[in-house]
């Protein structure tokens, strides 16, 4: 679709956004090591509190903009899929890998963090049941199970992602089509508007707070972005206004930011849940600061790759959607077929060239890399070294191990292409990371 309809050409910038977000994630962990405030699994006998005012340049929009691209693949994966299909795709893109990594990667930082303790000799296999002594607690949804030492760790955003994702499907299924997007895109006309979606994130980073645990923001909030990501995909008059208004939605994410992380970080230990008043001022501005950086970010990465000169591909979930005049989804039984998704050489929905590569990697580097920082640190930390030579020894050791590991213990197989959420390989796909991009390469289909 044109015009007012869906967005239908694949945007290469989400692939950028996804791995730069990814990527970022190592050097935001092995910041912790050495903050003076987090409870970090593994911590340098040293510490500083420079690393959480820095930190607080990514909290800001790292995490919402995954779930932000998350939602707008989202729209296009339902229209070719219908509501059941994205469902069993979800399932198996995401709680495949959740389920697998939960039982063999996240136990690995928690037991590490009680042998940083030198009289502690306990064995990983003698630490596993007790990592896995669970218990029901449905207040805490969708984070349903808690434990003393059991915790989903870095994969709470596979938890949220989840959870969001079936939520959509039944939404889509059975709540009527309002025609809501329509007469909401109308309003683009007007400049500014695109500021108009910060005010529910206000309003609940003020009400619910932000969770610490959950990079800085509520997991209400993550809902917001993500149906936002769903909402936008629908009708390219959502991008165009963001393109026209991105020095606006720019010049108020700096304001928003210099005024409200002084007042935050000023409110005290507890600003992030507190009810006093500038510990609620601090969280409406910060709310409104994190969707003004998210939108910056994306309109200047999409402005550059429209004034590129390149033709748009297939749409952040690999193909053109069938969405309608506003975004409207084929519902079960309406005799819609849904899109095929055209064959790539590698048969994993991935493109040749580096970026097709990294981007097929995304969900598994984003799985892999935290036990990776943690194991690397537990070493690290215990040299006689400055921090910033700790720090850059364990971001390049960890970046390096990462993608290695990747590289040969995931990628190669099958079985564990499949427990990772990765598309199967056609048999003659290279066993190598391939050579650097061409101009001709296509990115994947690959939404987390």
């Amino acid at each position: 679709m044109t015009g007012t309809g869906a967005v239908t050409g694949r945007r290469t910038e989400v692939d950028l956004l996804r791995v730069v977000v990814v990527a970022g994630l190592v050097l935001f962990h092995s910041a912790l090591v050495f903050d003076a405030r987090d409870d970090f699994y593994v911590k340098n006998a040293e510490t500083t509190g420079l690393t959480m005012v820095v930190s607080v340049l990514g909290v800001l929009w790292a995490m919402p903009l995954l779930f932000y691209l998350a939602g707008l693949a989202a729209r296009h994966s339902l229209g070719r899929r219908g509501p059941a299909g994205y469902a069993v795709e979800r399932l198996r893109r995401i709680a495949v890998p959740l389920v697998f990594a939960t039982v063999a990667v996240v136990p690995v930082p928690q037991w590490l963090r009680l042998r940083a303790d030198p009289a502690n000799r306990e064995s990983y296999l003698e630490f596993l049941p007790r990592f896995f002594r669970v218990e029901l607690d449905l207040a805490q949804f969708p984070f349903v199970l808690q434990g003393e030492y059991f915790e989903t760790g870095h994969l709470w955003f596979l938890v949220l992602l989840l959870t969001f994702s079936l939520l959509l499907s039944l939404a889509v299924r059975w709540l009527p089509s309002s025609g809501l997007g329509e007469r909401v895109a109308g309003l683009t006309r007007v400049r500014g508007a695109v500021l108009l979606p910060a005010l529910p994130l206000v309003l609940i980073s003020m009400v619910l707070g932000l969770e610490e645990e959950y990079a800085g923001w509520s997991r209400w909030a993550y809902l917001a972005f993500f149906c936002y990501g769903f909402a936008f995909a629908a009708d390219e008059r959502f991008r165009g206004a963001v393109r026209r208004d991105l020095r606006l939605v720019a010049a108020c994410g700096l304001a928003l930011f210099a005024a409200g992380v002084p007042v935050l970080l000023s409110a005290g230990d507890d600003a992030f849940t507190a009810s006093a008043p500038l510990a609620v001022l601090g969280r409406a501005l910060y709310g409104a600061a994190g969707w003004c950086w998210m939108l910056t970010i994306v309109g200047v990465l999409d402005r550059g790759s429209a004034g590129s000169g390149t033709r748009p591909e297939a749409g952040p979930s690999g193909v053109p959607s069938r969405a309608g005049p506003s975004g409207a989804l084929p519902r079960a039984g309406s005799g819609v077929r849904p899109a095929t998704r055209p064959r790539s050489g590698s048969g994993s929905g991935s493109g040749g060239g580096l970026r097709g590569y990294l981007a097929e990697a995304v969900l598994p580097l984003y799985v892999l890399h935290q036990p990776i920082v943690v194991a690397v640190a537990y070493q690290v930390v215990r040299w006689q070294a400055p921090i910033a030579v700790k720090y850059v020894v364990i971001v390049a050791c960890s970046l390096a191990l990462t993608i290695l590991a990747y590289d040969l213990l995931v990628r190669r197989t099958r079985p564990t292409r499949f427990l990772f959420g990765m598309r199967p390989r056609k048999p003659d796909a290279a066993d190598r990371p391939p050579p650097a991009e061409t101009s001709r390469s296509r990115g994947t289909e690959y939404s987390p």
